[in-house]
């Protein structure tokens, strides 16, 4: 009977364990080991525990642009960037060109369509503030608050 206890108690803590998210770093400057620059990373587990993903704490983005899949670049991602120096302006790119280096994918989007974003915040009230500033650069009319979560896909 101990011995049952003992497994379960082993069994139960690895489940907590496999259900916690990883914090989000949306500063445009941190660097997390393993994520691509285009990536909004997270503190991923290194618990030893088998998961086929992972998921980041649940945030706010502004979805600045919807587009073809696979079509937004690096250098547009920079010249955006340069507009939001204290957040993170990412995009899609999970299955883009075969590369299997792409494990990163998106909640609250459509998989069939390519999008930029700026991280908004945790809050509603911080990412309404972002979709302000947004809007006040005139360059992204279809700007919209999207709740997310970023998902390591492990291979």
């Amino acid at each position: 009977m101990r011995a049952f206890i003992v497994v379960v108690a082993l069994v139960v803590s690895g489940v907590a364990l496999a259900d916690t998210q990883g914090k989000v770093h949306p500063e445009p400057a941190a660097l997390c080991r393993g994520f691509k620059p285009h990536h909004l990373c997270f503190d991923v587990p290194t618990d030893g525990i088998a998961r086929a993903e992972y998921f980041s704490e649940p945030f706010y983005a502004v979805v600045l642009k919807i587009t073809q899949r696979c079509s937004i670049s690096e250098k547009e991602r920079l010249d955006v960037q340069q507009a939001f120096p204290g957040s993170k302006v990412f995009f899609e790119s999970f299955y883009c060109n075969d590369d299997v280096e792409e494990f990163i994918r998106y909640t609250n989007v459509n998989d069939k369509v390519g999008f930029l974003a700026v991280h908004a915040g945790a809050t509603v009230k911080e990412a309404n503030q972002r979709l302000s500033d947004v809007k006040a650069t005139g360059r992204f009319p279809g700007a919209n608050i999207r709740r997310m979560q970023a998902v390591l896909v492990f291979p």
